[in-house]
């Protein structure tokens, strides 16, 4: 994730970041305002007599639709960014919560088994956040006793397996000792919410925008954008060239936009930093249970 101060208009508007779509966009802009130039020409020298002069009629209100079904577009893909930013916070709030009520439930002289605590709940994110991501590598692991890598290898859902050994791990110390087998029910209720939240990024990362919906906006925004030089290059002369380029990088880059963050989880530049919130995870557990 790109971390940008939105109050410095300047630096925002004269640099162009690699993920910026200007820069994606730019052969197709120039290749359309080549395309515009050449429509322009042959309007204004050989077809001057024949066209309306009203074409761009269409456009203006047309144009206006689109629009409309673009912002609903970027809305929705903010929604789900949005949405998976909320969850990851709920799990950071999740994993301080149950640190802090088993650092009041565990002796503070049973280093071993915060140590097993603090292991299980950074890995926990850890796995979600490759879960996600679709990585297979799940090198941040740290395994232990309450963790052993060839279960964790076999296990066909790793965060379940991890939530499923931290879960037991809490359970038997409630066991053992009487005065806290009540107790159970006081962390079980973050244990849940945690299943809760890797099930909800699944629906985001599983559920993309309806095939039919993505196809219409493409086609609609493609027509539009490719009919333009013919209504404008009569009515504005050679003046259609930036006018056409800038409206197809506008919609364009509308699209784009959604198209990147309505993935929230991956490692493009304007996914969620996932990366930074298991380390704070990580941190932040240790510091409560070990310190």
């Amino acid at each position: 994730m790109v971390t940008y101060n939105p109050k410095d208009w300047l630096k925002l508007i004269l640099y162009f970041h690699k993920s910026d779509t200007f820069r994606i966009l730019l052969p197709a802009i120039l290749i359309l305002g080549c395309i515009t130039g050449v429509i322009s020409y042959i309007e204004q020298n050989h077809f001057n007599e024949f066209l309306p002069s009203n074409l761009t009629i269409f456009h203006q209100i047309s144009g206006f639709i689109i629009s409309l079904v673009l912002v609903f577009r970027i809305n929705s893909a903010y929604d789900r960014w949005w949405e998976g930013r909320k969850l990851w916070g709920s799990l950071l709030n999740n994993s301080r919560n149950l640190s802090i009520k088993l650092h009041a439930l565990i002796p503070v002289s049973d280093l071993e088994t915060r140590r097993q605590i603090h292991t299980l709940l950074s890995n926990y994110a850890f796995a979600v956040k490759d879960h996600l991501r679709g990585n297979t590598g799940y090198f941040e692991i740290e395994f232990s006793e309450g963790l052993k890598k060839e279960d964790f290898d076999n296990a066909a859902h790793k965060p379940n397996y991890i939530i499923k050994q931290l879960t037991g791990y809490i359970l038997n110390i409630c066991k053992k000792n009487p005065q806290t087998q009540n107790d159970y029910l006081i962390v079980s209720e973050n244990l849940d919410d945690m299943t809760e939240i890797c099930g909800s990024c699944e629906r985001i990362k599983s559920t993309p925008i309806p095939y039919s919906y993505s196809i219409f906006i493409k086609k609609i925004v493609f027509i539009y954008i490719i009919t333009m030089p013919i209504s404008f290059g009569l009515t504005t002369g050679y003046w259609s060239i930036p006018i056409v380029m800038i409206m197809f990088y506008a919609f364009a880059s509308l699209e784009l936009i959604s198209e990147e963050i309505e993935d929230p989880f991956g490692i493009d530049d304007n996914d969620l930093p996932l990366d930074d919130i298991s380390e704070k995870i990580k941190a932040n557990t240790k510091e409560i249970l070990l310190h």
